[in-house]
């Protein structure tokens, strides 16, 4: 059995969102992908939907606020949930201090789009995200604060 060493390089898809890969979906066959992410304060992404994946999160440290369909909800650290491949989703750091958490998507592929757009290759982020089964479909965390 290979036992793979995690990265330890930070890579960031934008300011204030940066991520590391704990597990390549190489490593795993493509059955899934860990990511570390550190979000800064009142940062999030906008509602989307992965066709092709489940999103777990596993809180680390801060509050992460995620809002699923109608329903908007925070977690504290701690806590961990999963969010079904084909739900609109969107998740924030509402607070003033630093949120860390894992994601693990499964399947892993995915984690093409995540090196792709930290590597600054894609110039139209909708068309390359929908290239890995990802819709953004509603506006940013902005609009909760």
């Amino acid at each position: 059995m290979k036992i793979a060493p995690t990265e330890s390089t930070w890579l960031e898809l934008r300011p204030g969102e940066r991520f590391k890969i704990k597990t390549s979906s190489s490593d795993t066959g493509g059955k899934y992908v860990v990511l570390e992410f550190e979000i800064a304060p009142r940062h999030g992404v906008r509602l989307h939907i992965h066709d092709n994946e489940e999103e777990h999160f596993i809180i680390v440290e801060g509050t992460l606020q995620m809002a699923v369909g109608d329903e908007i909800q925070c977690f504290p650290a701690g806590t961990s949930l999963t969010v079904g491949k084909g739900i609109p989703h969107a998740w924030a750091n509402p607070t003033d201090s630093l949120l860390r958490f894992v994601a693990i998507f499964t399947p892993g592929h995915i984690e093409g789009m995540f090196r792709e757009v930290a590597e600054k290759k894609v110039d139209d982020i909708e068309a390359f995200f929908s290239s890995y089964g990802t819709r953004i479909i509603g506006p940013g965390f902005a609009s909760w604060f």
